[in-house]
């Protein structure tokens, strides 16, 4: 008697990263930006091999600077030799602020200086000169430097990122593999590179496949996002939409955050399998957070005699979290998370889900400046508003579900209620078959969404 498992695991993992001026702020978009969709519709017997993929790295940084470079035709030897203290300062920058040549006598020659705005009054480490003041006497005293100031944009590098600078980079991978059996699969890409308000996407990926196995055939595939963003401090100055802020003295401290989602199917003989991630990585302004999520489902196939999906499911979502305070590049907090599961046999539920609706990390405040004057050292929280006329929304579901209207819903099997929605009319989608229905929400009332099958 063939023996099988009865697994049902329904996990939600939310993980929000905030504070006062601290965590992810996101690059801005480029003058020229990309949309496009990929529908993908198979339904077949034999092998089939499905793989999508996606790399975006955007840099984007709005830095201050005032810098000198030689004219065409110097000669190095009457180019200006800093003192070893002066020398030692400038190595301390970042390695593409400064270049160096030797001249005949060996001895180092500067040819290039980029010092950052906040910097210009400051003394030089070790001297009473300023960084500014440096700079003027490359434009006084010497007649091969050309000193001038701009706003540096950026641009893609692989050395230590500037003041003011933060880079995205996002990875996504999905792909299916068989060697016979029946598959009906249903793929949905869109993405879209302009900057993204809250609750949008830049990327966004959807799948519903079902697989049978036939003459001992299987079914393999993987899906795997992994969003990397990271920044050197900045002011906060215009990065907060918020007009009544005054942040002019602020700091948006420096960090490193990476997050990752992995599912992978192995030698599966039928089921149903649905997925759905998601990534924000682009924005405006410094108060819309970064965003991604994902889940996955696997259920039995309807046809099945069984009542089990067979085969072995695997997920892991981790995370490598690095913030600091202020203008420091030390971490002043760390967050090194993983979660691992995995199935093997006869599989009746496995649902996993990351985000709920979605990790976030970004900036929050309430809008006073003494929030943002304490540079993350304190939580605050905003003293809540009334709620407006509310009621009840029960939602009795099989698989994934949406729910749009005043407010916007999302969530898994089982039955859910949501207390003080607010009124007005709402759409349910259920994400198994994609049928809706649609109900009114009145005040202190009760709708319920019932969906029994997929």
């Amino acid at each position: 008697m063939k023996k099988y498992i009865s697994i049902s695991i329904i996990l939600a993992t939310f993980i929000i990263l905030i504070g006062i001026i601290t965590a992810d702020r996101l690059p801005s978009q480029v003058p020229e930006n990309q949309i496009f969709t990929v529908d993908t519709l198979i339904d077949s017997t034999g092998p089939i091999y499905d793989e999508s993929s996606l790399d975006w790295t955007l840099d984007d940084q709005n830095r201050a600077v005032h810098y000198a470079y030689v004219a065409d035709g110097y000669n190095v030897n009457n180019l200006y030799s800093p003192s070893q203290t002066i020398a030692s300062a400038i190595n301390d920058l970042n390695s593409a602020d400064y270049k160096w040549v030797k001249d005949n006598n060996g001895n180092l020659r500067l040819t290039y200086l980029n010092v950052d705005d906040y910097l210009y009054t400051k003394h030089i480490p070790g001297t009473s000169t300023s960084w500014g003041e440096l700079l003027e006497t490359l434009d006084e005293d010497y007649n091969d430097y050309i000193v001038d100031q701009k706003i540096d944009t950026g641009s893609i590098h692989n050395t230590k990122l500037n003041s003011t600078e933060e880079i995205m980079i996002l990875t996504w991978t999905d792909f299916l593999r068989s060697n016979g059996g029946k598959i009906s699969l249903n793929k949905n890409i869109d993405f879209d590179s302009q900057d993204k308000g809250k609750s949008l996407s830049n990327l966004k990926s959807e799948k519903i496949l079902t697989y049978a196995s036939t003459e001992g055939a299987h079914l393999i595939g993987s899906e795997e996002w992994v969003f990397d963003v990271a920044g050197n401090w900045e002011r906060t100055g215009d990065s907060i939409r918020c007009v009544f802020t005054d942040t002019s003295g602020s700091i948006i401290p420096a960090f490193c955050n990476v997050v990752k989602a992995k599912s992978e199917l192995v030698n599966m003989n039928s089921g149903q399998i649905s997925s759905r991630g998601a990534v924000r990585g682009v924005a405006e302004t410094g108060d819309v957070p970064g965003a991604m999520s994902y889940r996955i489902a696997v259920s039995p196939d309807s046809n099945s005699n069984s009542g089990f999906a067979e085969g072995a499911v695997k997920t892991l979502f981790g995370g490598s979290i690095m913030e600091a305070h202020g203008r420091n590049n030390i971490p002043s907090a760390t967050n090194n998370w993983r979660d691992v599961a995995s199935v093997t046999g006869g599989i009746k539920t496995f649902q996993k889900t990351f985000g709920d609706p979605a990790y976030t990390s970004g900036i929050t405040g309430t809008g006073d400046p003494d929030d943002y004057d304490r540079l993350s050292r304190t939580s605050i929280t905003p003293t809540p508003t009334p709620n407006p006329q509310t009621g009840t929304i029960i939602i009795v579901a099989q698989c994934w579900w949406e729910l749009t209207g005043p407010s916007n819903y999302d969530g898994g099997q089982g039955t859910q209620t949501i207390n003080d929605a607010p009124i007005g009319e709402y759409t349910f989608m259920s994400l198994g078959n994609y049928d809706y229905a649609t109900d009114t929400l009145t005040a202190g009332g009760t709708i319920t969404f019932t969906r029994e099958a997929c």
